[in-house]
């Protein structure tokens, strides 16, 4: 009877066996680095940070009044064919939520209800949009809000894309007249 020879253990294994200690701990710190965006971005989302950065305070649209804020401060983002979008958070003032039936923010002064711009969603108190920007807006455009009341009307208001937005002002100058 021979006796049963043992192979060496590959490169691979003796690897995994000295180093795997040291590896799952570094699986375990690499996420701990990205919590603090994370716990920002939940802030941010359930209300307690805001509405977001730049925000103004008090646009009076008709009868109503409105907050205005971008959602993060960085250039507008590029979203395949469609373009690049800009994210706008929005909150109506407490007495105006009854009557406001929808509120719209563009750039550029709408010609009519039916270019109005992109839709607000979400609740009252915290609406939320993403703004077309094309490549060519002029730097001193300025971002029209069309708010539509239940009983027809429809009142605007304008505020410049530099006091709103510095972000996409500094990428639409950066820009220049790329086509």
């Amino acid at each position: 009877m021979s006796q049963a020879q043992t192979l060496p253990a590959s490169p691979l294994k003796q690897f995994w066996l000295k180093w795997r200690f040291h590896l799952n701990i570094l699986l375990i710190l690499i996420p701990l680095g990205f919590m603090p965006k994370y716990f920002a971005d939940a802030k941010l989302f359930r209300g307690e940070a805001g509405l977001g950065v730049n925000q103004i305070s008090g646009i009076q649209v008709g009868p109503y009044s409105l907050d205005l804020a971008e959602l993060r401060d960085q250039p507008p983002q590029a979203n395949g064919p469609a373009g690049y979008f800009k994210s706008f958070n929005a909150a109506l003032c407490k007495t105006c939520i009854d009557g406001a039936k929808a509120v719209y923010l563009r750039i550029g002064k709408p010609r009519s209800l039916r270019a109005a711009g992109t839709l607000f969603f979400g609740a009252p108190y915290r609406m939320g949009t993403s703004l077309p920007v094309p490549p060519r807006t002029r730097p001193d455009a300025d971002i029209w809000i069309t708010i539509e009341g239940w009983d027809g009307s429809m009142h605007q208001a304008s505020v410049p894309l530099a006091k709103a937005s510095p972000a996409t002002v500094a990428w639409l100058e950066k820009q220049g007249g790329k086509k």
